[in-house]
Parts: C-alpha cells; sequence; structure tokens
C-alpha cells in the first residue's frame, strides 16, 4: 500500500480550477491536473483495504489501489500500464465520470474519499506528456470483418480491443466526427475535443477504419453490413429524448438539450451554424436536474443569459450523513462547476403548461409538489408563473431511436425499448449481430460505455475465433 498512516496524515486535495468569472468567457477546460508530488500525496492516502470497495464500486473494476501505490511511490510508468489493463481512455473518465468509486472508498464511511478520479487523470496526462501512450498493432491478422455502429466511448472502446487481437475493423458514424456523445453533447470545457482526435488517430495505426456520415439504416442500408462483414456491433446511443407533452410544447424556443448543446459544440469546433440556438440575454429555464442539465447551465451561462433557473421534479436530496448508503451511489445534494457559475436551483416543481407571444415561449407555469411515500401530488395554492424565452428539456432519455436501423433488423427490445442482448454473450436476436453500451442498456454513465464495450469485444472475439484472450 502507499504510507501506512497516510489516510490519517494528508486531506484530501481537489484540483485547482480557474476563476468561475474568467472561465465563462471561454469553452476550454479549467481543471488542472495534480501536481507528481500532490498525487502521490493522494495516493498516499490509499488504505489498500482488504476489500477494495473503490474496484466494486467502479463499473470497469480498475485496479485502483495499486496504481494509487504506484504513484504514491512515483513509478508512473507502471501506473499507467495498470490503469491502461482495465480501461482504454482513461482521459475521458478522468475528466467527465461522476467517480462512483470515490462513494465506494473505505474512507466515505466518515471522512473524504481518496482523490481517485485526480490520480487517474494525473496518470494519463502524464503517460500522454512522456509519450508512452503509442499504438499497439497486432501481430498478426485474423482475416475477420467486424462492423462497430456508432463511435461513443462503447464503439471506440470494442473497435480497439478487437483490432488489437488481429481482426479488420470499420467504426461507422452517423455524424461528421467521430466520438459520438463525447464530441457532440459534452461541453467543450468539460472535455476538449483534440483528446478524442488523438485517440483516434493511435487506433488508426493499430488497423481501425472509420467512416463518418454513415447512418447506418439512413443512408446505408443495415442489411449491406450484415453481408459484407463477419460480425456486427450496435453501439448507439440512447438518444430518444423524454418529451414534456405540456399545452404550449410547440412555441418557439422550447428546445431539447440535445438540440442546443452539439450546435455548441460544432461553432466551437470552427463549424457554422445556421440559426443557433442561443441563450444571450434570455430568461433561461433547464427542465432536468441530472448532468445534461448541468451542462445546459453552463453553456448557458457563457451564451451570457440574463438569467438560468433549473428545476427538478423530485424533491432536494437530504445530508448524505444522515442516510448513508455506502458503499453503494448515495442520493445527496451535488454541485457542479456549472452551477457554481451561476443558477437558481429548485426542487419539486412540476411544468403546467408554457406561455406564448407571437408563437414564441415567453414564460412558464409550474406547480410545487409534495412527495409522501414514493408518490407526488401537487401541493394546493402553489402555482406559478415565471419568465422563459428559451426552455431547454433535459429529462433524460428513453432508449435507442426505434426507427432506421432497429427497424430494419428486426431485431428484439426489452421492456424498456434496448435492444435485447445479455452480458454474457451480448449477441442480439439477429445472428453475429451484438449489441453494448447506452443503446443495449439505456442511457448511462461513460465509465459503462466503456465497460460494456471492452466486454462485447471480448464476445466478438470468442465468436470469432472459438475462443478469446481479451480480458473481461
Amino acid at each position: 500500500m502507499g504510507k501506512v498512516t497516510g489516510f490519517l496524515e494528508y486531506e484530501r486535495l481537489t484540483e485547482a480550477a480557474e476563476d468561475k468569472n474568467a472561465r465563462i468567457r471561454h469553452y476550454r477546460e479549467f481543471v488542472g491536473h495534480l501536481t507528481d508530488e500532490q498525487a502521490g500525496v493522494q495516493g498516499a492516502r490509499c488504505m489498500d483495504c482488504g476489500t477494495p470497495f473503490c474496484m466494486s464500486g467502479c463499473p470497469i473494476n480498475n485496479i485502483i489501489p495499486d496504481w494509487n501505490d504506484l504513484v504514491y511511490r512515483q513509478n508512473w510508468r507502471a501506473a499507467l500500464d495498470t490503469l491502461h489493463s482495465t480501461n482504454n481512455f482513461p482521459e475521458f473518465t478522468g475528466r467527465i465520470c461522476p467517480a462512483p468509486c470515490e462513494e465506494a472508498c473505505t474512507l466515505r464511511i466518515n471522512a473524504d474519499p481518496v482523490g481517485i478520479k485526480s490520480i487517474e487523470h494525473a496518470i494519463i496526462d502524464k503517460g500522454w506528456e512522456n509519450g508512452w501512450v503509442v499504438p499497439q498493432p497486432p501481430k498478426q491478422k485474423t482475416g475477420k470483418r467486424v462492423a462497430v455502429i456508432g463511435s461513443g466511448p462503447a464503439g471506440m472502446a470494442c473497435a480497439q480491443q478487437l483490432a488489437r487481437v488481429g481482426h479488420d475493423v470499420v467504426l461507422f458514424e452517423k455524424n461528421d466526427r467521430i466520438g459520438g456523445l463525447l464530441r457532440y453533447g459534452i461541453p467543450d470545457f468539460k472535455m476538449e475535443k483534440h483528446f478524442i482526435d488523438r485517440r483516434v488517430e493511435q487506433m488508426k495505426a493499430e488497423g481501425v477504419a472509420f467512416h463518418v456520415n454513415q447512418e447506418i439504416g439512413g443512408n446505408v442500408p443495415a442489411k449491406k453490413l450484415l453481408a459484407e462483414f463477419d460480425a456486427v456491433v450496435l453501439s448507439g446511443g440512447a438518444e430518444h429524448p423524454r418529451d414534456l407533452p405540456v399545452p404550449g410544447r410547440e412555441l418557439e424556443g422550447v428546445h431539447f438539450a440535445m438540440e442546443f448543446l452539439p450546435q455548441q459544440n460544432k461553432v466551437v469546433a470552427g463549424d457554422k451554424v445556421a440559426n443557433q440556438i442561443m441563450a444571450t440575454g434570455k430568461h433561461v429555464v433547464v427542465i432536468g436536474g441530472g448532468d445534461t442539465g448541468s451542462d445546459c447551465v453552463g453553456t448557458s451561462n457563457r451564451h451570457g443569459a440574463k438569467s438560468i433557473a433549473q428545476f427538478e421534479l423530485l424533491g432536494k436530496p437530504d445530508d448524505p450523513l444522515r442516510n448513508p448508503v455506502w458503499p453503494y451511489w448515495p442520493t445527496r445534494l451535488r454541485t457542479s462547476s456549472s452551477h457554481e457559475e451561476g443558477a437558481n436551483r429548485d426542487w419539486s416543481v412540476a411544468t403546467k403548461s408554457f406561455v406564448g407571444e407571437n408563437g414564441k415561449v415567453k414564460a412558464l407555469k409550474a406547480v410545487r409538489l409534495q412527495w409522501q411515500g414514493g408518490k407526488m401530488s401537487e401541493v394546493p395554492g402553489s402555482e406559478f408563473e415565471m419568465p422563459a424565452d428559451l426552455v431547454l428539456l433535459a429529462m433524460g432519455f428513453l432508449g435507442p431511436v426505434q426507427t432506421g436501423l432497429l427497424e430494419e433488423l428486426r431485431i428484439d427490445r426489452d421492456a424498456r425499448s434496448n435492444v435485447k442482448a445479455d452480458t454474457e454473450s451480448y449477441q442480439t436476436s439477429v445472428a453475429k449481430v451484438f449489441a453494448a453500451g447506452d443503446m443495449r442498456r439505456g442511457q448511462s454513465l461513460v465509465v459503462w460505455a466503456i465497460r460494456e464495450g471492452r466486454q462485447c469485444a471480448r464476445a466478438v472475439d470468442e465468436f470469432l475465433m472459438g475462443s478469446t484472450d481479451l480480458p473481461r
């Protein structure tokens, strides 16, 4: 382990961030990584528990105690190898993962957990800075061809694993750039897109071919891929957004979050976006209290909104110390960096209608809720109205888009409309077609997508070759 008494001697250290009044003037990342010494001190806080709950809390089962100890001892190259043994893209998770590993940390019982995410961030950044992250092309080819549909983290992880064991992999993406929601969804101030680009270059050197502007089930028939490839992996996203069917929904200025966020990604990338949805000088209301809603808040602040309000249907989370759920993910109040930049947050609020003027939204009518026994009811006399020039719906996603690809393949869905496949074979109801990531499990985290992409790659390799050396 690190230092035997480290957890008693050292405090948790938060990564340094640019002042909020400065960072809202640009779209660059504003969080730095720890210095070597700082990361070593954080690694020293790890207790090397007999049962490392951090590993079970991490969806990809990162070997966290090992690389904490290696960083404490300043053995960075071995720490990078250990990190890469379970995670293809630590620079993604080290920036945007909500770190369930830290909530599971044993220190979390009565103290601040080890800064696991910040250590991961430092390891991978140091790896790139020193030129240690290099292509790993296969020693020999298998002659098998695999099509991977969807280039988000699940598709990228699956494609990379399959290419490294010698399969010819083609990654298809319907958009004009690779990355899925990492590219068009996650704001640049949370993760700059050159991190995706350099992984794409690595994967090209490993043998992965990338085809953009290729919508399978749209401008490219799905059956064409079935005929040309030995296996097909469906790794698209859960892109069917939850709507809010209330009076006034049709008014101009009421948009899904994923109509708003990708446009700003494109502008930052240098594209010209006609009729871009802007929050500048507007009263903005974000409906939905999750990460997507937070991203809308941060982007609206950078646009220069007049005011920003964010509503959540559920009640305000309790203090977790009064209701601890360790080592599981706790329901507690989380304040993101975007919230710190400015937003009026409110809980137990239901939107009843939108009020328009000349076809444009101008106000929102809502009511307060009370929750008893897990059921909600409206509070009598609590109706209120507030100005709203731009309303962003960020209430989650219902599953993958049902038309196009899934319709053409006539593939079985589960009760939640996701593609039906288990987590052992990852096979769907259609021969030689596999599914992983959000398309299979529903809306989830980047870290879950990477896990499923890796596990699906192992299943595909075993299907094609009869056995596999790829890890789960």
